[in-house]
C-alpha cells in the first residue's frame, strides 16, 4: 500500500504517522507494534535509533512518541507488527487464520533522493501477495498476471489435487476474499484519518494488483 498526503511537512510529519499507525488492523492475539527503526539519510545507512517495542505493548501514540525524538525531513521512520490473515498450511493441507508480518513505513521528503514522491509518503509491506491473490491463478485466472502455474514441486501437486476436491477451491476463494476485504477496509480507514490525495495497492508480481482483487471480490 502506499499513500500519499496534503500538507505533508516537517511540522505534520508525527501527527500523520500516529493517525495513519492508528489505523492498522493489528493481530487479535498481538494488538501493539513490535520494533521502531529510524533511517537516517537512506536505506544503506546504519539506523539513527532502534526500540523493542514487545515488552512495552506500544500502541501508535506511544510509537510516535518515540519517532518525534529523532525527527528529521530526511528520515524514514519504520514500524513492525503483525495482522491476522488467512492462508494455507501446505503442509497440513488446513486453512489457518494466523498473524502474519506487516512493516509500516513513514518517508520524509527528503529521506533516499526524495523517495517519498514515487513510493508514498507512507508504506506498508502488506506480506506475500498470494494472501490477497490466491495461489498460481486459481482464483479469478482471467484477470491474472501468471495464471496456472505448473511447477513439478510435489507440494505444488498435491495442493492442486486438494484445491480440486470437494469445496476447498470455493472455501479458498471465500477466505482470500475475507482477506482482501479486511485490505480494502484498512484503505478506507487511512482516507478517513488522513487528508490522502492518492494511494495505491501495488504488487511485483501483478501488472495491475487492484484489479485482480476487484476480480477476485466479483467472482461468484
Amino acid at each position: 500500500m502506499r499513500v500519499w498526503t496534503r500538507d505533508f511537512t516537517e511540522a505534520t510529519l508525527i501527527a500523520q504517522f500516529a493517525r495513519f499507525l492508528a489505523t492498522a488492523p493489528l493481530s487479535a492475539s498481538q494488538p501493539t507494534f513490535t520494533e521502531l527503526t529510524v533511517l537516517p539519510i537512506d536505506a544503506t545507512e546504519t539506523p539513527l535509533a532502534s526500540w523493542d517495542l514487545r515488552p512495552l505493548k506500544y500502541g501508535a501514540a506511544e510509537v510516535a512518541a518515540l519517532a518525534i525524538q529523532q525527527l528529521n525531513f530526511d528520515s524514514a521512520y519504520q514500524v513492525t507488527g503483525k495482522w491476522d490473515l488467512w492462508g494455507v498450511d501446505f503442509e497440513t493441507l488446513k486453512f489457518r487464520h494466523a498473524p502474519e508480518p506487516l512493516l509500516l513505513s513513514c518517508q520524509g521528503l527528503e529521506f533516499d533522493g526524495g523517495i517519498a514522491a514515487t513510493d508514498g509518503n507512507f508504506l506498508v509491506d502488506l506480506g506475500f501477495e498470494h494472501y490477497f491473490t490466491g495461489h498460481g491463478g486459481l482464483l479469478a485466472p482471467g484477470a491474472a498476471a501468471n495464471p496456472f502455474d505448473t511447477s513439478d514441486h510435489p507440494l505444488e501437486q498435491t495442493f492442486r489435487r486438494w484445491m480440486s476436491t470437494g469445496g476447498n477451491l470455493q472455501e479458498y476463494h471465500a477466505r482470500t476474499r475475507e482477506n482482501i476485504q479486511q485490505l480494502f477496509a484498512w484503505v478506507e480507514r487511512v482516507e478517513g484519518a488522513l487528508p490522502v490525495e492518492r494511494s495505491e495497492l501495488w504488487s511485483e508480481g501483478e501488472e495491475n494488483f487492484e484489479a485482480r482483487l476487484d476480480a477476485i471480490l466479483g467472482q461468484r
